[in-house]
């Protein structure tokens, strides 16, 4: 067998492509979603070597088009939770002790695929399922994805490369074992690109992985699994299931095996997950990894010294692309009082100019919200800020879901700054402004630290570089990802690793090293060439 010191192929973000009319991509997208819109799949579990089907099929729909079917899938019981953690117990030998370029070749082509022939398909199964916008698709499902995959490949090398030093007569050596069991991940709706990286930024590093995806997003789920497949990755290295979330935790949380969880979702669930795992951590064989993100309640910050144009868009963007459906979407704003006529004039304008409908609309800036839901629960937030009289709907503030789950762009003017809308998250198009005296600004970033009990994103816009400074050092907690004079979302891998802490999660750092470093278990081997063979030491010599 040869042998060598293997060097990745150096990642490069994966250019994002403009869907610009006359593009090839813009054709592209447009037959693939014709021809996803024509077909009603039937979507499988799949299940170690099997695909698994049930007698219990579910409809899935878009959003924007409830009444139209795009598949059905197979929701499965215990019983395949338990056919999946035995899959993955099965496949982790062989996959454990396969060589690591193997594993990276396997997952180089999963990203190659991504971005030539499933480019296209992964993104209209995203805009169709998840109800997402062209460009929004593209830099989650296709860039976004194939980025983790590429970037976390050459994090792994760069993980076995790290070596101890050793002194003379001794060679010390670090092996990075995959965790002892099985990995849990659940992943979320809002994007694809973490709906694939949970379960693969695991498996990479030779665990073997049960993988529950939201059953909003198993559309899109099917052409990961696909792509995988066709990659080479074997079966029982990642198993999908389309379960309850009570199934799922009454099994894997009582299994010896049970060796971590990857999850992005909901704060309350994770807290409760938690709480389960140590209520049981005297049944499991190891101490479980427990790796979230979870909920935020974003913030930007604007200094007085700001540009107002530059405020406002990033008021849009950020509040309001995918919806607003995003764990880093900008929620809450605090304006200084000298720029707020300009602030509001500049985004009730770009408000003006949003179009919203369906995905295959190309020219449509807004979309539908997930679920019926998520709509009924977003409506209520809008309808508690209208009933509130320190409140004013100044954009916004209409919904409809007679045929798709659709909810106006709203913005809330309040004079409460501990209002029900700037302290809890609220996962959708509702931004609420709080204007503050522009002399007070010191005062208002205490009040933006200790308003949220969140801490995964946030913003400064200023011009001032004291003020810059000084909202950094104050509010060094509040965010674990910090914009200076931009939107609080859009953290690329490579270059902004993602993750909060507070009640935002464990900060692990989606899209860097210290995340694929959850995944294994160090052993240090030390080996001496020469033994002593006498116990004693000089000081024990006679003068």
């Amino acid at each position: 067998m040869s042998t060598g010191f293997f060097k990745i192929p150096t990642p490069i973000n994966e250019p994002i492509l403009s869907y610009a009319p006359g593009s090839k991509e813009r054709a592209a997208i447009k037959k693939a979603l014709a021809e996803a819109r024509a077909t009603v799949l039937d979507i499988p579990m799949y299940i170690g070597a099997e695909e698994v089907r049930t007698e219990d099929k579910k409809t899935l729909s878009p959003p924007h088009d409830h009444k139209h079917v795009l598949a059905h899938y197979h929701m499965g019981d215990k019983s395949h939770v338990e056919q999946a953690i035995n899959a993955a117990l099965a496949a982790k030998e062989l996959w454990a002790n396969l060589n690591w370029e193997n594993r990276a070749s396997i997952f180089l082509k999963a990203a190659d695929l991504l971005a030539g022939p499933y480019r296209s398909k992964i993104n209209a199964a995203t805009m169709l399922g998840q109800s997402k916008n062209a460009f929004q698709a593209e830099i989650d499902s296709a860039c976004e994805l194939i980025d983790f995959i590429r970037f976390n490949v050459h994090f792994m090398g760069e993980i076995y490369s790290e070596q101890p030093i050793s002194s003379p007569g001794v060679w010390n050596r670090l092996e990075y074992r995959p965790l002892e069991g099985f990995v849990f991940a659940l992943t979320p709706f809002n994007f694809t690109a973490i709906a694939g990286n949970l379960p693969t930024s695991a498996a990479m590093m030779g665990n073997t992985v049960v993988w529950k995806p939201a059953n909003t997003q198993i559309y899109a789920a099917n052409v990961i699994m696909q792509v995988l497949k066709e990659a080479g990755l074997p079966d029982g290295v990642i198993n999908l299931v389309y379960v309850s979330g009570p199934d799922a935790g009454d099994v894997i949380f009582n299994h010896r095996d049970f060796a971590g969880i990857h999850f992005t979702g909901s704060t309350g669930v994770f807290q409760n997950i938690w709480k389960t795992i140590g209520n049981n951590i005297h049944k499991f064989r190891t101490y479980p990894r427990i790796v979230g993100e979870t909920g935020g309640k974003d913030f930007i910050m604007v200094h007085k010294s700001a540009n107002a144009k530059e405020v406002s868009t990033a008021m849009a963007r950020g509040a309001f692309e995918y919806q607003g459906q995003k764990c880093s979407a900008a929620s809450r704003c605090y304006i200084p009082s000298n720029l707020w006529d300009d602030v509001k004039k500049y985004l009730i304008e770009d408000l003006k100019s949003f179009k919203m409908g369906p995905t295959e609309d190309l020219g449509n800036f807004i979309n539908a919200v997930i679920d019926e839901k998520a709509f009924d629960s977003i409506a209520s937030y809008i309808d508690k800020a209208k009933a509130n009289p320190m409140n004013e709907i100044i954009a916004g503030g209409k919904y409809d879901k007679s045929k798709g789950y659709f909810i106006e762009p709203t913005v809330v003017l309040t004079k409460d700054a501990s209002s029900v809308t700037m302290c809890e998250e609220i996962f959708g198009p509702v931004l609420t402004v709080y204007v503050y005296h522009s002399e007070n600004f010191e005062q208002t970033l205490e009040l933006v630290d200790s308003t949220s009990p969140y801490a995964l994103t946030g913003s400064i816009i200023s011009k001032d570089r004291y003020a810059i400074e000084l909202a950094t050092k104050k509010l060094v907690n509040a965010a674990g990802n910090f914009y200076i004079n931009d939107k609080p979302t859009g953290a690329v891998v490579g270059q902004q690793p993602f993750g909060g802490a507070r009640g935002s999660g464990t900060n692990d750092k989606a899209g860097a090293k210290a995340n694929l470093m959850r995944w294994v278990s160090m052993r240090t081997i030390k080996e001496t060439f020469v033994p002593a063979t006498d116990y004693r030491y000089p000081f024990l010599e006679k003068e």
